[in-house]
């Protein structure tokens, strides 16, 4: 299982990705998910990928291979705008799953991969796309600002609740890291290095890129002050006062029944 989150802002994106993998508690391995294709000055290109291993490291290859060549028809660098690269990835993905479907089923595996696509091409704005298993794909809007892949539930209150199209990057990547906070206590399926990209907008270079690793000071402060905050925020919410109860847990008028 994996875990990936992006966001689109006015001032930019913010790209996240775990690198936890594996197929059983005897085989947990590290891997990137995250693949970054730039051209400084004219277009940034960041991929984050979940799902079956095989299968997306297949995509990931096949679009190296189209950017190596890049006079070939479908290369990420001929592409005119960001719609058209997403196009290119679903094009690629539907290619896999021709050549690898039915091979997979009869083993008994689904074709299961999603990717999230975020970058700029010089001339538009920041965009941001979910892409399925079947090679269609979203975009994202300042109303509906950010996708998740991979196991989700966990990480997507906080996102929810907080997480809003007009935040500065850092703020939105500290919102990011959060949901991961929430995520790794809740499923061990996930787990850092968290790869982190914050985009600015019109830069065409990624400039912030890092991995953020489980002993890391800022990321072991952020996780134990969430947890105390929400400590404190719900030892402070009132006590129901439909249930005839005290705040000792002990029923109203039992002892009144008692003395008679």
């Amino acid at each position: 299982m994996t875990y990936c989150v992006a966001a689109l802002l006015d001032g930019g994106l913010v790209m996240a990705s775990d690198t936890r993998t594996n197929a059983g508690v005897d085989h947990i391995a590290t891997i990137r998910k995250m693949t970054v294709m730039d051209r400084p000055g004219d277009r940034v290109i960041i991929l984050l990928s979940a799902g079956n291993l095989a299968i997306t490291q297949s995509v990931v290859s096949i679009l190296r291979e189209h950017e190596a060549a890049r006079g070939r028809t479908g290369s990420l660098f001929r592409a005119p705008n960001m719609f058209r690269v997403a196009q290119a990835v679903g094009e690629v993905l539907r290619e896999v799953e021709r050549t690898d479907a039915e091979h997979l089923r009869r083993h008994g595996v689904d074709f299961n991969c999603s990717f999230i696509l975020g970058g700029q091409i010089k001339g538009e704005a920041p965009r941001l796309f979910n892409i399925y298993a079947a090679g269609n794909f979203i975009e994202a809007a300042p109303e509906t600002p950010y996708f998740q892949i991979g196991e989700m539930k966990y990480g997507k209150p906080v996102l929810d609740r907080l997480l809003r199209f007009d935040m500065g990057l850092p703020e939105a990547a500290k919102c990011v890291l959060v949901s991961y906070t929430s995520t790794i206590r809740s499923n061990v399926s996930v787990g850092p290095p968290i790869d982190l990209v914050c985009y600015r907008r019109d830069s065409l270079s990624v400039e912030h890129r890092t991995s953020v690793a489980e002993n890391d000071p800022y990321f072991r402060a952020l996780t134990e002050q969430w947890g105390g905050s929400l400590r404190e925020a719900f030892q402070a919410l009132p006590d129901p006062d439909f249930m005839g109860c005290d705040t000792g847990g002990k029923a109203k008028g039992a002892a009144k029944k008692r003395g008679g």
